[in-house]
């Protein structure tokens, strides 16, 4: 265990010895180059020129009829690759290749970190492997097609839930073992120190851009920011532009599941407790003896029982509010949204949106609420059929 990297009380590394030297070496890495102007400039060309920041801040009215207050997107579904992922798989990619690693591995649970990552050893021409579980493998196999075409070789893991904790528990035994040549590219904002911090890093233009861009086109800051959160990055990286915003209500969308009320094994922020998964501290879906519980979500991306330390920290704090929905009010909105707006959300960015139709009647028409919809969900259309076939 080690202190650095503390969220209040959560965070630290608690992992095995062996790994300790690989993540300073990657703290010692981002501390030299994070701010230096080379890097710094070249991330600045990627964003811009390969991933197309920045993203639009879009009004969406038809949704926002519905609902009954304004609703403004920030568009992290237009980025390459289909999501948020790209911003901190271009960062840590860069990061990697400055520090002179040759290989990159990474996990993944709705392939979209899994892409990005497999997009980004392309792009540099390093060896990739992505560690996903197989029931995702299965789910989401035209996320995996593309991670094979990017010359990525998809490692199924059939151990456990076979979901994105055991993904991220084979990628971290594999990585035990081949510390000397491989960057093991963090997908989200969790984990051990330093990756709650490089991650959030890599994600902050989305707030800094979704801030600005309020002050721009509406002359004002948001009333409520809202994403939804799984390990909680897309959420982090937009929190982070309003976070000192006393004003701005941040809100965190979990899944709850199957049913009319939120499982007691999902919704990691609402249901679970405090304890360590993948080398951090946070919140955990755990029982009395400290065993993790499995978990089901309708989005591969939030089917996880822990969560970024960060997040644990403003939950404690009373900086973010965390809520969940159910699958079905995430079917329901998926159909709504794209029949009002003609953009496909993915199937994780739906929670927020599912909440948002939950304070129909309940916010003053002159609302603003400003959504970051993470990802697009092309991915999840064949999701959906299985559930909501169309007639």
């Amino acid at each position: 265990m080690k202190h650095k990297g503390r969220f209040g009380n959560f965070g630290g590394f608690y992992v095995p010895e062996v790994l300790i030297p690989a993540l300073e070496d990657i703290e010692t890495g981002f501390d030299k180059y994070r701010n230096d102007r080379r890097f710094v400039e070249e991330l600045d060309d990627l964003y811009r020129n390969y991933a197309g920041r920045p993203t639009p801040l879009y009004h969406a009215r038809r949704f926002s009829e519905h609902v009954g207050f304004e609703v403004y997107i920030k568009r992290e579904d237009l980025l390459h690759g289909g999501a948020h992922k790209v911003n901190n798989a271009l960062g840590q990619g860069l990061l990697a290749k400055y520090m002179g690693k040759k290989k990159l591995i990474a996990e993944t649970g709705a392939g979209q970190h899994g892409l990005a990552t497999s997009m980004i050893g392309a792009l540099f021409g390093m060896e990739t492997k992505i560690f996903m579980g197989s029931v995702d493998v299965a789910r989401q196999n035209v996320n995996v097609h593309k991670m094979k075409l990017c010359g990525a070789e998809v490692i199924s893991v059939s151990g456990g839930t076979c979901t994105l904790k055991d993904a991220i528990n084979d990628a971290l035994r594999y990585w035990t073992s081949h510390i000397d040549d491989t960057f093991y590219l963090f997908g989200t904002a969790g984990g051990p120190h330093p990756f709650p911090t490089i991650v959030r890093h890599f994600q902050t233009p989305i707030g800094t851009e979704a801030r600005q861009q309020c002050l721009d086109q509406i002359g004002r800051l948001p009333d409520k920011v809202v994403a939804c959160v799984g390990g909680g990055s897309n959420a982090i990286g937009i929190f982070s532009g309003f976070i000192d915003d006393a004003d701005v209500e941040l809100i965190g969308v979990e899944g709850g599941g199957k049913g009319t009320e939120t499982h007691e094994h999902c919704a990691t922020l609402v249901k679970g407790s405090v304890g360590v998964l993948h080398g951090a501290q946070t919140y955990v879906l755990q029982d009395e003896n400290g065993q993790i519980h499995e978990t089901e979500c309708i989005s591969a991306g939030l089917d996880y029982p822990g969560v970024g330390p960060e997040h644990a920290y403003l939950k404690d704090s009373g900086r973010a509010v965390y809520t969940a929905v159910t699958d079905e009010q995430v079917l329901d909105v998926f159909e709504l949204f794209t029949r009002s707006e003609g953009i496909l959300p993915a199937l994780e960015s739906s929670h927020a949106l599912a909440y948002l139709v939950k304070q129909k009647g309940k916010l003053p028409k002159d609302a603003i609420v400003v959504v970051n919809l993470s990802g697009r969900g092309d991915k999840d259309v064949s999701i959906v059929e299985q559930h909501r076939p169309m007639l």
